[in-house]
C-alpha cells in the first residue's frame, strides 16, 4: 500500500525541527543532523531539494544553515511528501488480479473514494499541526 520512504521521513523530521525551534531563525545542518540522528550528508541533500521547492532557505558561511521559507501553517504533509517523492498517484488498484482502473471492478468506486479521503487528509494537516500534536504528546509523557 502506501509507505513513506526514509527520505520523506527525514524531510518531515527536519522541517518539524525547524518549525519547533522558530525562536532561532537559522539552524546549522550539522546541529540538526546530530539532534535528529540523521546522517548529515543525507539531510544536506534533502534540504537542498527542499530549498529548491521553496520550503526552506539556505544560508552560507560560519553562521549559515537553514530556516523555514514558509510559515508552518502553510506547509502541508501532502506537499512535503510530493516534494520528495513526486506526485502521489491515486489510481493504482489494490486488487492486482483485476484489470487496473476497470469501472466494473467490485471495489473500484470504494477505492477511488478511499484514496480521495486519504489524499484530502494529507492535504489538511500542516507542519504546524504536526508540531502541536508532537508538543501535546511531549506534555502527556
Amino acid at each position: 500500500m502506501f509507505k513513506l520512504s526514509k527520505a520523506v521521513e527525514y524531510a518531515i523530521r527536519g522541517l518539524e525541527y525547524l518549525a519547533m525551534n522558530r525562536e532561532k531563525k537559522v539552524y546549522p545542518l550539522n546541529d540538526m543532523a546530530k539532534q535528529l540522528g540523521i546522517p548529515q550528508g543525507y539531510l544536506a541533500k534533502l534540504f537542498q531539494e527542499l530549498a529548491k521547492k521553496g520550503f526552506v532557505r539556505s544560508y552560507r558561511g560560519p553562521s549559515g544553515g537553514f530556516m523555514l521559507a514558509k510559515s508552518p501553517e502553510d506547509i502541508t504533509l501532502f506537499e512535503i511528501i510530493e516534494s520528495i517523492e513526486g506526485p502521489i498517484y491515486s489510481d493504482r488498484c489494490i486488487i492486482k488480479s483485476l484489470c487496473p482502473k476497470d469501472k466494473n471492478c467490485p471495489v473500484y468506486n470504494i477505492w477511488k473514494k478511499t484514496q480521495k479521503v486519504f489524499l484530502d487528509c494529507l492535504k489538511s494537516y500542516t507542519l504546524e499541526d504536526m508540531v502541536k500534536i508532537k508538543g501535546m504528546k511531549g506534555i502527556e509523557g
